[in-house]
């Protein structure tokens, strides 16, 4: 290991310490007028390789910066005039080429339509738009966009399927410039074939309110677009497949598409029980958390610091653990009704069943009378989801458009979940311990709708938008709760429960924001906000005495609250060629009126707060040439207490864990600051992202926590002086061309300074973790393999008390190959080794997972495959999470898939009725 990294380092010295030189000049036309945005190439002498570029600015300068010395040949090419070519000669004593002033030609005739045959270039940029060339990184037969992602330079595809371009998520999608299955983007990289792709292109996308107006916000979101190849426009195409396994496992998944000019159709199925999702986990996950606040009586408390020292996984390695059984589906529509009317929508479902085992064991850092807690709990559940989203785009006119969309949701949940808790003293002793059985069940609805109208005054510059949002959630849940409780110190008890909650939320917001010219591309935005926010809720406990059911009037409470918003701002917008800035700061007043009725008491208590704040606003960003961007962002958050954390009432549904509000709670205060520097070179295909990023709060609301002698605990919300954190990232990707190979290089640091409140007892403390990774790519035609390595150190460290820094060292290592032989055979397979480790606690455990394949294509034009897969050959059965925080260590010990064999058929749908049929050439159409 220490050879290889020496290895790198000598690579890396090598590449940042050659002399480099500036190719530098002015771009005219036969009048001596300048030509702006003529693209200039610095290409090898022996081939016309590109080996880097750039483009003139308004005065028809450029300068090309980091070229190596060699034998390259210099050439200016612009639309109507004959390109120019010239051979670099490198001066001696000096770094910079000056090419002087370059004058073009106008061509002579225009040229009719021509054919070259020939390879495209992998990668061409496009002013803000880096394109990517699919057919030039290759991927194994019927693999999906989430496989040619991966090839491509500056992209990561993390364990999950989650899309970074340079350090930055990507959080949108689309197929030829259209919404696929809204906003989830693993809807298209999970699902459409790599093969259907001809370019993809990764930009930064205006906010539609600057695309509309033509004034830019500098509010961006990292998105992709997957343009099709041309033959799939036209015709049906995707694939469907089937297979079964060992231990009863099957897959079954269907991707057909029909797309041709205005139209798009996708329809998607799939239906498996080995813990495979073709979509993005958000609904899971919200079903997950809704269980655990439905909890059939149970409160579930977090029993960290609350949001400023949340628990920081370690090391998952992207598993999902459990037993899942997934079927799901839906239809996706993109349709030019007229000149004026676009519209799209999809509908999509799924249902999921998961089942999980899990031990936990909880050392608990600062409460010297209970070190050490464990749980074992198994817990059963399902979710049946269904969506759909629709919106409406109109052209008005050239002034005006309007702009209407609405999404809606239903689910029905159920959870059964039985749990052992032990709390243990000093001595090992049980202080005390619950045997606790739980189901639920109920329904959740939402609703939101939003109307937008915009208008373009003919002054230029002269902007208005007027904005309405509607949405309306309803939950309705029922559960049982069932616990038995032991104590070391006093008397056993036992609590049987039913619980009724039924909760219903309505959202309005009303906004205007105009924008006036104040001349040399300066503009004066004036914006204001109305929202009303009312929460009604009614949650019922009854105690189950026999066959009898009594109201606890201690656990029932109704509560409805009104949060009322009024924002004004000013925002004054600088925009130039190169760079744009926004200084603006809004004034925000908030009111929370809520009443809550409490059955044991007489009457009501009604809640009454006012909250006022300054919320000033900076974004800067700076393009320089060679697509290489900064951007800097400033902006300050308010988070107000929620009804829940204001209300002064005990809620004792699990008498070990005791929840009490606080109403004297203020709003916490975020300041957060984000700067942001990336390049890529297309010539080299380096890439370079770089993130600095602080975030500090003041009043920040964290939980309090009390234990007594019986290891009862209490938390209450309380507002803390601070919570800072900064965290940096990097990573620098370039390839080897000789060794057809790519390094990638990243690192990330992070240091959180917080508060925690114990017994009363405020407690500083340092949480710090660094990671590493590093990878190496090799791609030939027929061979392509990875390795990686991911280390992960983490160190929390208590500035009051006499508690042990607590340090982790986790690590990953992986490793992929696949192999094509025979021109129909393929062979792939996977590696990961996955270590956890913590000194402190002697803790352990390493996860070995193999998996391997092989696969043969048949039927005309490859359309068929045979597949034999092994999944988790080593048969490694069991998932970790290691997670902690300002108060505890916590590990828990998860079920997870086992060894399993599958055979599959695939089929590709339009193989058949490709022209193209798999020639590898390209026709490049050149129109003059």
């Amino acid at each position: 290991m220490k050879k290889l990294l020496l290895l790198v380092f000598l690579i890396i010295s090598h590449v940042s310490f050659a002399q480099k030189y500036s190719v530098k000049g002015r771009v005219l036309d036969n009048t001596d007028a300048a030509l702006p945005s003529a693209t200039v190439l610095v290409l090898q002498a022996k081939d016309s390789t590109l080996v880097n570029f750039g483009a003139t600015d308004l005065q028809g300068a450029f300068e090309v910066k980091g070229v190596s010395k060699g034998d390259y040949l210099f050439k200016v090419s612009f639309l109507g005039f004959d390109p120019f070519f010239q051979k670099i000669l490198f001066p001696n004593g000096a770094t910079v080429v000056d090419m002087g002033a370059i004058k073009l030609q106008p061509q002579s005739k225009q040229l009719k339509e021509v054919q070259v045959q020939g390879e495209k270039s992998p990668v061409v940029i496009k002013k803000d738009t880096i394109e990517f060339n699919a057919g030039s990184f290759k991927t194994q037969p019927n693999a999906a966009v989430e496989e040619l992602l991966k090839k491509l330079p500056g992209v990561e595809v993390d364990a999950e399927g989650n899309v970074s371009m340079q350090g930055e998520k990507v959080q949108r999608v689309t197929v030829d410039g259209k919404e696929f299955f809204g906003r989830d983007p693993k809807m298209a990289t999970k699902n459409l074939p790599a093969d259907a792709i001809d370019k993809v292109q990764v930009f930064d996308k205006k906010s539609d309110q600057a695309t509309f107006s033509g004034i830019d916000d500098g509010q961006r979101e990292k998105t992709i677009n997957l343009q099709l190849k041309e033959e799939k426009r036209n015709n049906a195409f995707g694939s469907v497949m089937a297979g079964g396994g060992t231990d009863e496992r099957y897959q079954a998944k269907a991707s057909i598409n029909r797309f041709k000019k205005g139209q798009q159709l996708s329809f998607l199925g799939m239906a498996n029980n080995i813990n495979s999702q073709g979509f993005g986990f958000d609904e899971y996950a919200n079903f997950n958390g809704g269980m655990s606040r439905m909890g059939g009586g149970m409160i579930v408390i977090n029993n960290g610091s609350g949001g400023t020292a949340n628990g920081i996984p370690i090391n998952t390695g992207g598993r999902m653990n459990g037993l899942m059984n997934t079927q799901a589906g839906g239809l996706n529509f993109n349709n030019q009704v007229t000149k004026k009317l676009e519209a799209n929508g999809s509908y999509f479902f799924n249902n999921l069943n998961q089942t999980i085992s899990k031990d936990v064991e909880r050392d608990n850092l600062l409460n010297a009378g209970n070190p050490r807690t464990t749980e074992r709990t198994t817990q059963d559940g399902g979710n049946l989801n269904h969506r759909g989203n629709v919106t409406l785009d109109y052209k008005i006119d050239s002034l005006n458009s309007l702009k209407v969309t609405g999404a809606l949701s239903y689910n029905e949940i159920a959870q059964n979940q039985s749990s052992r808790i032990n709390n243990f003293g000093t001595n090992d002793q049980v202080l005390n311990a619950s045997d606790t059985r739980s189901n639920s069940e109920g329904n959740i609805f939402n609703l939101n709708s939003s109307i937008l109208f915009r208008h373009r005054f003919t002054k230029p510059g002269r902007f208005m938008s007027v904005n309405a949002d509607m949405s309306a959630n309803q939950n309705d849940t029922d559960g049982t709760y069932d616990s038995d409780l032991t104590f070391a110190n006093r008397e056993d008890s036992q609590i049987r429960q039913r619980n009724e909650q039924a909760s219903d939320t309505r959202n309005l917001t009303l906004g205007v924001s105009h924008t006036e010219p104040l001349g040399n591309r300066q503009y004066l935005e004036s914006n204001y906000t109305y929202r009303a926010n009312l929460s009604e809720s009614n949650r019922e406990v009854y105690d189950i005495e026999g066959n009898s059911n009594t109201l606890n009037a201690s656990l029932s409470n109704m509560y409805e609250s009104l949060y009322l918003y009024h924002r004004l701002g000013l925002n004054y917008k600088l925009n130039r060629q190169k760079y744009n800035l926004t200084l603006g700061t809004s004034l925000q007043q908030s009111d929370l009126n809520g009443e809550v009725w409490l059955r044991n008491m007489d009457g009501k208590q009604n809640i009454d707060r006012d909250f006022y704040n300054l919320l000033p606003t900076a974004r800067f960003n700076y393009d320089f040439a060679n697509n290489r961007r900064l951007s800097f962002n400033y902006e300050t958050i308010v988070q107000e207490p929620s009804i829940r954390q204001l209300q002064p009432v005990a809620d004792i549904s699990n008498p070990l864990n005791i929840y009490v509000g606080n109403e004297n709670l203020i709003p916490s205060y975020m300041h957060q600051v984000r700067l942001n520097y990336n390049s890529f070179d297309a010539g080299t295909l380096r890439s370079f992202f770089g993130m600095l990023s602080v975030m500090h709060t003041t009043n920040a609301i964290v939980s309090s926590q009390s234990i007594d002698e019986n290891s009862i605990r209490t938390t209450t919300p309380v507002n803390v002086d601070y919570n800072t954190m900064v965290s940096t990232f990097a990573n620098y990707s370039y390839p080897i061309k000789k060794l057809n190979s790519r390094l990638h290089f990243g690192a990330n640091v992070r240091d959180q300074n917080t508060i925690s409140v114990l017994n009363d007892v405020e407690n500083d403390v340092n949480v710090r973790s660094a990671s590493g990774n590093i990878r190496y790519s090799y791609q030939k035609e027929n061979l392509n393999f990875g390795l990686r390595a991911d280390i992960t150190a983490q160190r929390t460290k208590y500035e009051d008390t006499n508690q042990n820094d607590q340090l982790f060292l986790n690590k990953t290592y992986a490793a992929d190959a696949n192999y094509r032989f025979l021109k129909h055979y393929n062979i792939n397979a996977t590696f990961d080794y996955l270590v956890y480790d913590n000194n402190a606690t002697n803790f352990n455990q390493a996860i070995p997972l193999l998996n391997a394949s092989i696969s043969r294509q048949f039927l005309k034009n490859n359309a068929g495959e045979l597949k034999l897969s092994a999944t988790n050959l080593l048969d490694r059965n069991t998932g970790i999470n290691q997670t902690t925080n300002a108060l505890y260590i916590e590990r828990e010990t998860l079920n997870s898939l086992g060894q399993y064999y599958m055979l599959s058929f695939i089929y590709n749908i339009n193989k058949h009725l490709n022209p193209m049929g798999n020639n590898s050439g390209e026709v490049i159409r050149i129109m003059r």
